[in-house]
């Protein structure tokens, strides 16, 4: 069995990436992951078969904890994002820089639906199978599925909105959003 450190250094990275792209904050993230740990370090965890998937169902746990509690503010940026969106001007240089950091793919993603984030995050980001999700999230593969479909497309309109044409569906495709995100999931 591995040792607390050898958990943490393993794992680590991968449950603050969920964290952050759940959350989308950084210092949120970086406190829910120190509460994931903590609860992974005083579990019992002779029996887990297949601990990456134990500690991501902990960590998507811990999230939506986070975000049911502040749902009521959450629920209220959301409906009103075209509130934040700039108007200024700003050089092509400067938004050719915007356009290759983590942080738009982070925007994009938060203007997804909790639901549909979750899955997006754990098949992207983690490679996590369908079935995978299904037993992780503990609905139906139909629903992760229906849940999959809809997010991509949700995002699709979202980066065409933002004046991205892709086309996006999944497998592939969906590589070519990543890389117009500058988003490093592995």
């Amino acid at each position: 069995m591995e040792t607390n450190r050898e958990l943490f250094e393993a794992y680590n990275k991968d449950v603050y990436r969920t964290c952050y792209y759940m959350v989308h904050d950084s210092a949120d993230a970086e406190d829910l992951t120190q509460d994931v740990f903590i609860t992974v370090f005083r579990t019992n965890r002779e029996n887990v078969e297949h601990m990456k998937a134990w500690i991501m169902k902990i960590t998507v746990n811990h999230c939506l904890n986070h975000l049911k509690r502040k749902r009521t503010l959450q629920q209220k940026i959301t409906d009103n994002l075209h509130f934040f969106h700039k108007t200024v001007e700003t050089p092509v240089e400067q938004q050719i820089e915007q356009r290759e950091t983590e942080g738009e793919w982070a925007q994009y993603m938060s203007r997804l639906p909790i639901k549909l984030r979750m899955v997006i995050a754990l098949r992207y980001m983690h490679d996590f199978s369908l079935a995978e999700i299904s037993d992780l999230l503990s609905i139906p593969l139909g629903t992760t599925k229906s849940r999959l479909h809809k997010g991509l497309t949700v995002m699709r309109n979202i980066l065409q909105e933002a004046g991205v044409q892709i086309e996006l569906k999944e497998g592939e495709s969906f590589e070519k959003v990543r890389k117009y995100a500058g988003a490093s999931f592995k």
